[in-house]
């Protein structure tokens, strides 16, 4: 029997001796046949696999010359056939197909042992080799890999690994071999240096196999004391994963610095748990010992660790802090393989230490951890996030302060828990837990007890800052710095500001005895207010916006409690007019007006009287202040009165020639605003336009955007919709950047506005985009106005595009019903809207008795023009160019309605009347 082997160099052997086979191509001729032995491969692809791209000059001689050499070579081996050639030995004869048996048969050592060297090594090169070859490769590792399975041999496998790095079953057969001779902590890094090699060169993660060899190596035990988990752990993942990135690098020191209650020893064994350590992880506890040495010692047995490679966690370092610091350095020095983690209050300040601040738990973490403390305490209580959200935020997402909230659920609903966190400090913990973690008091005592006198009296006066602040503020207020207390974790210091948790705020506000700290306090803010509001008014006004947002805490705070509110509250007025934040100004002018005397000369009271709906007091029309200025146009919200215009048009002769361009640019902004609203539209449009020039040169974002606002309405009355609607993108932009959408008015009445004007231009997808932002705000603001005005104008949109709407404009109507007091305008366009949509007469009526003898010109002329839709006199169209005071207009549906006719300005006594007694005659079809 002769048998054929092509697992390495080809050999052909009998009973009696190994055949000489001579010549490199007739031995590829042998391996190519031996690959399917019994079968016959037909000349032509044994011409094309023996000569790949090269086939002789007669090439089906040169195969039978070839076949015959071999025949030579080897007698009886190869037989013919009329297609070709075919290798006359059974498969079993063949060591590859004797390799495949036994491999599937399990016997994979005898396997193992067919193979003299590469497979196919004599075809080497050859096209047709390459992918038996692989796979016969591929079978004799997942052979080896089975086979070693049965006989771990640590150093064959680091030899295996080395020739196949990427080779995951080699990987995890070292992990579990040297897991298994009691090197754990050399199976962890065998495992970590795959984990970070597939990666690198395949941005993989370890697959099931290795995964499950590494959690073998991590359940051999090793030395060390950590504690074992009694509850989950919650939010910090992000966390593990970087200091063990530090830990595993070249950090040999990691300090856990934060405020009580942090969570910094859990977070600290957490780690700890995770890492190896060939000497063992130890936790040594500091809160009740006396000495760190003595500490280590009576952990580890030893203070002499040189030669070691253990991990210790020094825990509560703060109170022992310089011995901590010295036996952390000493021990780092001596033994060049020790880590530490240390959790402290503050750093130990060495070298070579690296600090990771743990700090409270935010949103989603924060609940997680509540709910699953909750659920400990009762299983059955169904909590509402939103609710959970609010005590989180209350408890400043202090972890201890949350876990002892959520334990109080034992005994109270989730009301009564919410209710009772103004008394947050004496939130009591388990009979078990640390005398210094049974409340939150507990937890800051021990802080406070460890700062000087001069720290704990700057701690307390710090509590007067409401929102953080800046270090200006606190050396100007306090007379002190702040940075030893931020070392010790009681204030944080977020980018440029120094913030306060409002547990450590509540608990070092009971200790403050100085009332002059809140003296201070107001009279710094009310100085910063007054010596920003000059420079709300041009092009710094970004600038210092943002610095009164960020102060806008305490500058509320500063205004509660100050001696003089006039005085505080007179600088507050711009930046909320500015910003259209009439509620604010509103509630604060009330709460002032309830703690000073009347002073009608005083314009600070003045304002605050207008404000609050008092009334108007002389001393307003008279100043110059930007506040005041800006009154004149608000009587929708101030309450001004009727004559408004005349008062305007007197101010804009009193101070057209004032020394400063910002208040002439003001004073014209104002008499457009109010000839618009209140007078001519027509005669809105010089004023407008000079303001417009007066504030891009001034570069005041807020004049430039009302400018632009108001100048659009001008254009639009003009029926020049495309100038109208550039102007009012024009305007968002300014608006915008100072965050003042709201004084446009908007964003809904800006949205809506975009949208109707795009609408007018026959852009009716953009409109319908615009007008979906628009119904977003409003219903955020829930606003019942809001919404019908959003929804007036998509009526208006159905219309024009041709689909009138009965229902969406009933709609409308049925939100203005909602509105405490809707603007009678509005009220009359959206009736017209609805006889419109509706063809009912009586919607028109009523618009048109709301209109009768209104003040403002360019609502009445809508609403004629409506009725003119109707009824079709000319007379009615000329009436409203009459009081938009224009002779002419390009708005196609107003000439529509003018049927052909021609006509002009024309004014006419009571032309809503008129146009309500001809709607009771025959009408124009709609």
């Amino acid at each position: 029997m002769t048998r054929v082997g092509i697992l390495g160099p080809l050999q052909v052997r009998d009973h009696e001796h190994v055949a000489k086979i001579g010549g490199a191509r007739v031995r590829v001729l042998l391996v190519r046949l031996a690959l399917d032995p019994g079968r016959v491969i037909t000349a032509e692809q044994l011409i094309d696999d023996l000569w790949p791209g090269e086939p002789p000059a007669h090439p089906l001689a040169a195969l039978q010359s070839l076949v015959s050499r071999a025949r030579r070579e080897a007698p009886g081996l190869i037989g013919s056939h009329p297609a070709g050639y075919l290798l006359d030995v059974a498969r079993e004869e063949t060591d590859a197909w004797e390799f495949e048996r036994l491999a599937r048969a399990g016997d994979h050592r005898a396997a193992l042992a067919l193979w003299r060297g590469p497979a196919l090594a004599d075809a080497s090169g050859h096209p047709f080799a390459m992918a038996p070859s692989a796979r016969l490769e591929e079978l004799r590792l997942q052979s080896l890999a089975a086979d070693l399975a049965t006989r771990p041999d640590p150093a064959e496998l680091e030899e295996l690994v080395a020739a196949h790095p990427l080779r995951e079953p080699f990987h995890a057969l070292l992990v579990r071999a040297l897991a298994a001779a009691g090197r754990a902590g050399e199976a962890l890094e065998a495992y970590e240096r795959i984990r970070a090699r597939l990666a690198d060169e395949l941005g993989a993660d370890p697959g099931p196999e290795l995964r499950e060899a590494h959690l073998v190596a991590l359940r051999i035990e090793v030395q060390g004391n950590l504690p074992a988990r009694l509850t989950s752990f919650v939010g910090r993942k992000a966390e593990v994963v970087r200091l063990r990135e530090l830990l595993d690098g070249d950090a040999r020191l990691v300090t856990l610095t934060g405020p009580g209650g942090a969570g910094k020893t859990r977070l600290a064994i957490e780690v700890a748990a995770t890492l190896d350590a060939r000497d063992g992880v130890w936790l040594v506890e500091l809160a009740q010992a006396s000495g760190v040495r003595a500490a280590v010692e009576s952990t580890l047995g030893t203070t002499d660790l040189r030669g070691s490679a253990a991990l210790i966690v020094l825990d509560n370092c703060e109170h022992v802090v310089d011995e901590a610091a010295q036996v952390a350095e000493r021990l780092l020095a001596e033994a060049p393989e020790l880590r530490i983690i240390a959790t402290s209050r503050e750093p130990l300040d060495i070298t070579g230490e690296r600090l990771h601040q743990v700090g409270p738990l935010a949103g989603s973490p924060a609940v997680r951890l509540f709910t699953d403390r909750a659920a400990a305490a009762r299983p059955d209580l169904h909590l509402d996030r939103e609710e959970v959200l609010k005590i989180c935020a209350e408890l400043d997402g202090i972890p201890l302060a949350i876990e002892l909230a959520a334990a109080r659920l034992r005994t109270m609903p989730l009301s009564g828990l919410a209710e009772q966190l103004a008394d947050r400090l004496a939130l009591r913990g388990t009979r078990t837990a640390e005398p210094r973690h049974r409340t939150l008091r507990a937890v800051i005592d021990w802080s406070w007890d460890l700062l000087t006198p001069d720290e704990q009296r700057l701690l307390s006066r710090i509590s007067v800052f409401a929102g953080g602040t800046t270090q200006a503020a606190v050396r100007e207020v306090c007379g002190g710095d702040p940075g030893s207390l931020v070392d010790k974790s009681l204030v944080v210091l977020q980018g440029e500001r120094y913030v306060l948790l409002e547990t450590v705020r509540h608990y070092a506000a009971e200790r403050l005895a100085d009332p002059e700290t809140a003296q201070a306090h107001a009279r710094y803010y009310v100085e910063l207010s007054e010596r920003a509001e000059p420079y709300l008014r041009g092009k710094d006004q970004v600038r210092w916006l943002s610095v009164l947002d960020a102060e806008q805490a305490n500058l509320d705070a500063a205004l509660q409690h100050t001696a003089d509110p006039l005085r505080a509250i007179l600088p507050r007025f711009w930046p909320w007019v500015m910003r259209g934040r009439w509620r604010e100004a509103r509630t604060w002018s009330a709460d002032v007006l309830t703690r000073v005397p009347q002073q009608e000369e005083d314009l600070a009271y003045a304002l605050c009287v207008l404000v609050s709906g008092g009334g108007l007091l002389p001393v307003v029309w008279e100043s110059d202040h930007p506040a005041a200025l800006a009154a004149w146009t608000l009587a929708g919200d101030f309450g001004l009165p009727v004559d408004v215009v005349e008062r305007a048009r007197a101010a804009l002769g009193r101070f057209s020639g004032h020394e400063d361009p910002w208040t002439r640019a003001t004073v014209r902004l104002m008499a457009g605003i109010s000839e618009f609203e209140f007078g001519a539209a027509r005669a809105a449009e010089e004023p407008l336009a000079e303001a417009l020039t007066g504030f891009r040169a001034a570069g005041d974002r807020w004049g430039l955007a009302l400018a632009l606002y108001w100048l659009s309405l001008t254009v639009e009355n003009r029926g020049d919709f495309a100038g109208a609607l550039a102007l009012v993108l024009e305007s968002a932009g300014p608006s915008a950047e100072i965050g003042g959408l709201d004084a446009l008015p908007g964003p809904v009445m800006l949205f809506a506005r975009i949208g109707q004007l795009r609408g007018r231009v026959g852009d009716f997808a953009g409109a319908a985009r615009d007008l979906d932002l628009a119904w977003t705000a409003a219903e955020r603001a829930d606003d019942p106005l809001a919404m019908a005005r959003v929804v007036h104008a998509r009526a208006m949109l159905s219309r024009r595009r041709g689909a009138p709407d009965a229902q969406i404009a009933r709609r409308a109507l049925e939100l203005v019903g909602l509105a405490d007091v809707p603007p009678p305008q509005f009220v009359a366009q959206v009736l017209a809207e609805v006889s419109r949509a509706t063809g009912e007469v009586e919607p028109l009526r009523r618009a048109l008795a709301l209109m009768d003898g209104n003040p403002d010109r360019t609502a009445r002329a809508v609403i004629l023009e409506a009725a003119a839709e109707r009824v079709a006199p000319v007379e009615l169209v000329g009436a409203a160019w009459a009081l938009r005071g224009i002779t002419g207009t390009a708005d196609p549906e107003v000439l529509e309605s003018l049927g052909g006719q021609r006509t002009s300005a024309r004014e006419m006594p009571n032309p809503e009347r008129y146009a309500s007694s001809l709607l009771a005659g025959p009408s124009k079809p709609m």
